[in-house]
């Protein structure tokens, strides 16, 4: 498999990745960040995965069961036709609380004839370290892990256990299921209660797409982005994952690997920003709450990033029994980046802050909390914009003053002072605008490069950098001004490979980046698209839309070359920055056709 062609299936707890021919390859239990029980992902050999095997005659298809995290496989010879139905329980009990356990369902639809497939069920627990013994037992086929760690899993058939373990074959003549649990069942499984469970998570998607609006153009894109970004938040703490994957690599070969399986405050925020625009209320709610339950004390500051449970220490190490991606080591778990300051984060934070208050005026539960913020907030910016950071790219050598984390300090400020607006607190208005427009001019005064004609990546340097493309989406300067038209052509000149986007060319802790950074392209798209250049811009966008995998799914990253997608995966940046640019095709074409009806 040369592409990452995985659709993901999740619950709001945990997720997995299942390949276009059926084979459950990654997954984590009980919980997001738990150590994997299948991992071929990052290792052919001994990584394990659960796979669905059938003959060369048939033809193998996949997709989402629309407006649901319902993963559709189907294997047709034409005569002999049977389907695999993914998914991870997820659906509301009688007393509104969720039932979301840690298992998987694989549910078998029998279509016609006699299809025959075996199975190959290989988990290998805790990253395949240790040995992992399988055994059938009465009810249930039972794996342990004998290693530094004890572990278990579960599985539930209505098949012959002997068979699904020994890989024999297995003839279909009606339903049946697999169901893979953390926990052993109290009550047996049977087929017609995984047709229930089944029924219900799709219910409760349909559901939560039915809040998502239905758009004139881009909408099975919208909602389909809009449901991973959904996947890829959990419930139980209110935090928002990067990714669903650990150390898949940006450039094949090199070390550029990382685990996403964390909160970033930037990302998390981004994404909470764009699903509450869509009209999902809860996410926002349960993030904004993770928030403020993760400063106790007015003047602690924030981490770039969290555990999924609010864990702040997120030491990294290297599984190095592992092979990689296609080869690519080290595989790493934990990221060491939680150390780091990046100052930016501040005003993402805000400018989330500011948003829920508009949208939910009269529903906000947590008025005096997010006050309170807000004013530590803008104490420690007042106290730190002027010193250099990391930037929104993590680099881990020496600091800088970078554009993009003096603008958003600028943006902390200013949404500081509409939800003071908002408040009424006229004191704090008069104080902070002040601290507002000294960091306007500063900004104005360093970021720009006359030579180059655009605003560079950080204070004195001639390097372009995409995130500088976010001035505009910030109301920090109009999409019409000179200065911001003038470094949207520099970036395209200097930073655009065949349509796609570096997020910079200047050498890094690793080198010179070599692959493509997905959102900086949708970054790209949505400038050209505010400066007027509206016609181009659907046109990159509808290429780069084609370089999702079959299911409409972006990773972090592309290769300029190939086009195949890298990085980890899928990606909450990519799909959050995909909504953007859609819905603002989309409203544009909803625009154009209201004036239409008028003159007609």
């Amino acid at each position: 498999m040369d592409n990452l062609d995985y659709g993901i299936i999740g619950n709001c707890r945990s997720a997995a990745l299942i390949s276009k021919t059926g084979s459950l390859d990654w997954c984590c239990l009980p919980e997001f960040d738990s150590s994997s029980v299948f991992a071929k992902l990052l290792d052919q050999e001994k990584g394990g995965s659960f796979a669905i095997l059938t003959d060369d005659s048939y033809t193998i298809t996949q997709r989402y069961k629309k407006n649901t995290a319902l993963l559709v496989t189907r294997f047709s010879d034409g005569e002999n036709i049977f389907e695999v139905r993914d998914f991870m329980p997820r659906y509301y009990k009688e007393d509104r609380q969720y039932q979301a356990p840690p298992e998987i369902v694989r549910y078998i639809r029998y279509i016609s004839g006699k299809p025959v497939f075996r199975v190959q069920y290989d988990p290998r627990l805790e990253y395949a370290q240790g040995h992992t013994e399988t055994f059938v037992k009465h009810n249930f086929v039972v794996s342990l892990n004998h290693g530094e760690k004890y572990d278990t899993v579960f599985l539930y058939t209505s098949f012959n256990k002997n068979a699904v373990v020994e890989g024999r074959p297995i003839e279909l003549t009606e339903d049946g299921f697999f169901l893979l649990g953390y926990n052993e069942k109290l009550f047996k499984p049977t087929t017609k209660k995984m047709y229930l469970e089944l029924e219900r998570t799709k219910v409760y998607w349909l559901n939560w797409s039915a809040r998502t609006p239905v758009y004139k153009q881009y909408n099975a894109q919208i909602h389909r982005s809009a449901i991973t970004l959904k996947l890829l938040s959990y419930d139980k703490s209110g935090a928002v994952l990067a990714a669903a994957t650990t150390s898949l690599p940006e450039t094949i070969g090199e070390v550029r690997n990382w685990d996403y399986r964390f909160c970033w405050i930037r990302d998390a925020s981004m994404v909470v920003k764009v699903v509450s625009d869509l009209g999902h209320k809860n996410v926002a709610r349960r993030y904004l709450r993770f928030i403020v339950d993760l400063i106790p004390d007015k003047d602690e500051k924030l981490q770039i990033m969290y555990g999924i449970n609010k864990e702040k220490q997120l030491t990294e190490t290297t599984l190095d029994h592992l092979a990689g991606y296609k080869g690519s080591k080290p595989v790493r778990i934990g990221n060491a980046a939680y150390k780091q300051r990046q100052n930016d984060i501040y005003g993402i934070l805000m400018d989330v802050i500011y948003a829920q208050l508009v949208r939910f005026e009269n529903d906000i539960e947590n008025g005096e909390e997010l006050w309170t913020l807000t004013k530590g907030i803008v104490w420690i910016v007042q106290r730190h914009w002027r010193e250099a950071d990391k930037g929104i790219w993590e680099f881990r050598t020496e600091d800088r003053h970078f554009t993009f984390s003096k603008v958003l300090c600028w943006v902390a400020i200013d949404r500081a002072i509409k939800v003071a607006r908002i408040f009424r607190k006229q004191r704090k208005i008069e104080k902070w605008n002040l601290l507002e427009q000294e960091i306007r001019e500063d900004i104005h005064q360093n970021a720009w490069n006359e030579e180059v004609q655009a605003f560079t990546q950080s204070y004195g340097s001639k390097n372009l950098d995409a995130s500088v493309l976010l001035m505009e989406s910030y109301d920090f300067i109009d999409a019409k001004d000179p200065k911001f038209v003038s470094t949207v052509y520099a970036i395209e000149r200097e930073l655009s490979n065949d349509g796609l986007l570096y997020r910079y060319k200047n050498e890094d802790d690793f080198g010179l980046p070599s692959s493509s950074f997905t959102i900086c392209t949708f970054w790209f798209i949505n400038s050209l698209f505010k400066i007027g250049e509206e016609d181009r811009a659907q046109e990159l966008f509808d290429r780069l839309l084609s370089y999702s995998n079959h299911l409409g799914l972006f990773s972090e990253d592309i290769d300029f070359k190939t086009k195949r997608l890298l990085g980890n995966f899928p990606q909450a940046y990519s799909h959050l920055a995909l909504i953007e640019c859609a819905v603002n095709f989309s409203n544009k074409a909803h625009e154009a056709q209201i004036l239409k009806s008028m003159q007609n």
